[in-house]
């Protein structure tokens, strides 16, 4: 004990000299923050069925002749004549389009020689119907009056933006239920959602239909049914965990 006494005092006796003329002796202290993050991913779906308000037809004249000029002008023939009938039946000049006009020549390969043997002439036609009712009686008289290329009905609902925000709704109603049983069940507690995804699947689907120009004289007539279609939306909500 008596010969720790002199060492101790040897000890403070060094450092008080070194701080004297060296300076106060450097500490350094490091500092590490660690974050915890720790999310909860959940999804819901939600659906609505929607019946269609409009349709949407398209329908086309195809000519073929020995010259371009016959053929155009029978195809101009032909496509005034689809025109005059749908527009009959109530449907505005605004809601009738034309989407393709095009005369070609028609070629064959004889000798190694290309020769042209004819001309083909087409025009598709894009025609609105707002009177879901009309939709058949547009198809048959298009197809009376000449159209031999009819590609097919689209069926349309005029306002989706309600239709995809009430299947939103549903859908995220559904997640948060099943984020509350996981958290209730798991013995978590649920933060704020931090983020949020969706995807939508509601396009309005074509309907193939095959017409020819004689079907309007078989004295049957068209019967396409819109019925109905379902608008999806998915979401995924994302939650901190407390």
């Amino acid at each position: 004990m008596n010969q720790l006494i002199p060492a101790v005092l040897l000890f403070f006796v060094a450092l008080f000299t070194y701080t004297k003329f060296a300076g106060p002796i450097p500490f350094s202290i490091t500092s590490t923050t660690t974050t915890k993050s720790d999310t909860f991913t959940v999804s819901g779906e939600g659906k609505v069925v929607v019946v269609p308000d409009s349709a949407v037809v398209h329908a086309g004249v195809q000519t073929t002749a020995g010259t371009a000029k016959l053929a155009q002008e029978q195809l101009n023939k032909a496509a005034n004549a689809v025109t005059q009938a749908v527009k009959k039946l109530g449907i505005d000049t605004t809601d009738i389009k034309t989407t393709n006009y095009s005369v070609y020549p028609i070629t064959d390969y004889q000798d190694k020689q290309q020769r042209i043997t004819g001309y083909q002439a087409s025009s598709s036609l894009t025609i609105k119907v707002r009177d879901m009712d009309k939709t058949n009686s547009v198809i048959d008289a298009a197809t009376g009056a000449g159209a031999n290329q009819v590609g097919g009905v689209v069926f349309e609902v005029a306002d989706k933006s309600k239709a995809e925000n009430e299947a939103r709704e549903k859908a995220v109603s559904e997640a948060k239920k099943k984020a509350s049983d996981a958290a209730r069940i798991a013995g978590f507690r649920l933060g704020r959602i931090v983020n949020y995804s969706e995807g939508y699947n509601g396009a309005p689907r074509p309907m193939p239909i095959m017409a020819k120009a004689e079907s309007a004289d078989t004295g049957v007539p068209t019967q396409i049914e819109p019925g109905s279609s379902e608008i999806t939306v998915s979401v995924t909500l994302f939650y901190e965990i407390l």
